[in-house]
């Protein structure tokens, strides 16, 4: 398996979610990372980890690595954390330290951000948070139906740590292209 840089940053977001937020099981952890993705692209036109997010009846799920956590998860990933199961809980902990050198300045902030936020958040809040009417999440169960697969635009709104749409829309689309000419963003 190539490691790209964005499976770094995600492998990295895992362990660092893991150690800085209680009670973090494989859905929290999606979850947060969702956040991550979301709010970072609202910011810059660009996710963190690259992950492709759909809305699933309990919210929003990156289907890849969910199946990758539930399943057979890369060496990569065996080598940073660690899934243990304990009844219907499946807690991610980590195996390796936190490396901050794969992150930007403003990544890393809102990495801290989000588990100071949700730290010592369980479960059921983390389903309510990615639940709120009118977000990404919702408007695709509405609009598309479920299992469909979320826009990164939706985050674009009119608050002030907001890109202009055209500007995320432009954004998106050079990435896009990078991924289908050189495979990797």
């Amino acid at each position: 398996m190539i490691i790209t840089h964005q499976r770094e940053k995600l492998i990295n977001a895992m362990i660092y979610f893991a150690d800085h937020t209680k009670y973090c099981g494989k859905t929290k952890i999606l979850k947060l990372l969702y956040f991550l993705d979301f709010c970072h692209f609202k910011q810059t036109g660009k996710s963190v980890t690259g992950l492709e997010y759909f809305a699933w009846k309990m919210g929003p799920v990156p289907k890849e690595l969910y199946e990758e956590l539930s399943n057979n998860a890369g060496l990569d990933l065996k080598s940073a954390i660690d899934v243990v199961s304990y009844d219907d809980f499946r807690k991610i902990a980590p195996r390796r330290k936190f490396n901050k050198e794969c992150f930007t300045k403003r990544e890393l902030r809102l990495l801290e951000n989000l588990s100071f936020i949700f730290r010592d958040a369980q479960v059921q809040e983390m389903i309510e948070a990615t639940h709120l009417k009118n977000e990404p999440w919702d408007r695709t169960l509405k609009e598309k139906g479920p299992f469909s697969k979320i826009d990164y635009l939706l985050s674009i709104d009119s608050l002030p740590d907001s890109l202009p749409y055209d500007v995320a829309r432009e954004r998106a689309q050079e990435i896009s292209e990078m991924h289908e000419l050189f495979g990797a963003a």
